[in-house]
């Protein structure tokens, strides 16, 4: 029979923490020195006009802002019906519209982001604006458990131009390249056997695509096999996680982002940066980390932190950032107007940083959505950040000798149960596994889920620890 008394070690094996050590690093701080500080920046000076850093393709000889805005996540409002929620139109225009009053000019989006309603949204947006003034990135996001015939394939491509309401698509991509478990085969039935990259390849002939690339999500041969191709496809650029935690840390079947980038520079093939921020995470690090990097930089947001960083590498051409609150916008502008490098010590200290970081037990959730809708109705990517928040947030219960158990344990329920409806909490999940072939990280999510559950239950029927 399971114990509901947890104890120390059954804390620490729950939490996937193998040393007393390393709650020590995962809760930092006593909790009276726990005030939270600050992270989004203190910069009380207008956001520049006139000042974004621009990189060049070398191809095409576009002149690509540093800064590029990630159509996946967009504020949504609930429908007039009361029936679910939709794209805040208004709301995404604002944004945009200072984006490139401020000169940020790369659009990045997909038929696969917001449930298929990135496209369209991001096209009416963009729209009103003098062409020029904007490119656009879009993807083949067919999915090789869908069995995407060409047929179906082309449709998808043709409608991207319909949603988007261009001519000419400046940047286009294979998507998710080295996704699932069986890289080299979804690889081949996506773009190969179907006929869709020779095609894709006659397309930016006619001028229909402008730049052609590929996105990589996982499997290093799949990349390695396109990169070896380049003489043949002539890559245009290349889109790559990285950020200064996977830097030099290789995750799942991962190379580290060194290598990617090496690999890319070598070619002199651009490289377009997503998840700078790690899926939001380094723009909110653990107190005490953040506090490493305010004492350089007081004025700065721990997100400026990573940018900086993402932007350094001089074949860079864009960092991508999903940026739906206008606070976010301008934060990210002023990292970029103009960006400024990296210096050698600063670079060491992140790496620093980036080893601290790992220690921590957080699920590795970059909030894509990829995983949605799930099946059975959890809400799997609320449930990874709200736990993700707690733990970074030293907001959980400690250990046997936590002086604040009681408070901290009824904070971490209570606000569960407020951003989780009972029907979409971690119990539903049965391991159904449909979601595993989705997940770019190739996070366990079954595994996941059932490991914050179980800490979850114990926590519901605890009193205090050593009752």
């Amino acid at each position: 029979m399971k114990q509901k008394n947890i104890s120390r070690r059954s804390f620490l094996k729950l939490f996937g923490a193998g040393t007393v050590a390393t709650a020590a690093v995962l809760y930092g701080c006593d909790t009276k020195n726990s005030e939270l500080v600050d992270q989004s920046g203190s910069h009380t000076d207008d956001v520049p006009v006139g000042k974004m850093t621009y990189r060049t393709t070398p191809t095409s000889g576009d002149k690509v802002s540093l800064l590029g805005f990630g159509m996946m996540r967009f504020p949504t409002r609930t429908k007039q019906s009361g029936n679910g929620e939709e794209i805040d139109q208004e709301a995404v225009n604002q944004l945009v519209d200072y984006a490139i009053e401020h000169g940020v000019n790369y659009f990045d989006t997909s038929p696969r982001y917001i449930q298929g309603m990135s496209e369209p949204a991001t096209g009416a947006a963009l729209v009103r604006h003098p062409r020029e003034k904007f490119l656009v990135a879009t993807k083949l996001s067919n999915q090789a458990s869908e069995n995407w015939s060409r047929e179906k394939s082309m449709g998808m491509y043709h409608q991207s131009f319909k949603n988007l309401q261009v001519d000419v698509i400046d940047y286009y991509l294979l998507h998710s390249i080295g996704g699932g478990d069986n890289g080299m085969e979804n690889l081949k039935s996506r773009f190969f056997d179907n006929g869709m990259l020779d095609f894709l390849v006659e397309e930016r002939k006619k001028g229909k695509i402008r730049n052609l690339g590929f996105s990589y999500h996982g499997d290093i041969a799949v990349y390695d096999y396109l990169l070896s191709q380049h003489d043949k496809y002539h890559w245009d650029f290349v889109q790559i996680q990285m950020n200064y935690v996977d830097w030099e840390n290789a995750t799942g079947r991962n190379k580290n982002a060194e290598y990617l980038y090496s690999e890319l520079a070598k070619r002199n093939i651009p490289a377009v940066i997503m998840e700078p921020l790690l899926g939001g995470r380094l723009g909110k690090l653990p107190q005490h980390l953040f506090l490493q990097l305010k004492a350089r930089r007081p004025e700065d947001s721990a997100a400026s932190w990573a940018f900086r960083f993402a932007g350094t590498p001089p074949m860079v051409l864009t960092s991508l950032s999903g940026m739906n609150v206008m606070e976010h916008l301008q934060d990210n502008i002023r990292s970029h107007s103009p960006l400024i490098p990296i210096s050698d010590e600063e670079d060491k200290m992140l790496k620093e940083i980036a080893v601290e970081y790992l220690k921590y037990p957080l699920v590795s959730c970059t909030e894509c959505q990829y995983c949605m809708p799930c099946p059975y109705g959890i809400n799997i990517p609320g449930i990874f950040s709200y736990y993700n928040k707690m733990v970074n947030d030293g907001a959980v219960p400690k250990n046997l000798q936590d002086k604040q158990y009681r408070k901290l344990r009824r904070n971490f329920l209570l606000g569960y149960a407020r951003k989780m409806q009972p029907e979409r909490q971690a119990d539903h999940c049965i391991s159904c596994n449909i979601c595993l072939e989705k997940c770019p990280q190739h996070i366990r999510i079954p595994r996941e889920m059932s490991r914050i559950n179980d800490y979850i239950e114990d926590l519901k029927q605890e009193k205090e620890f050593g009752e």
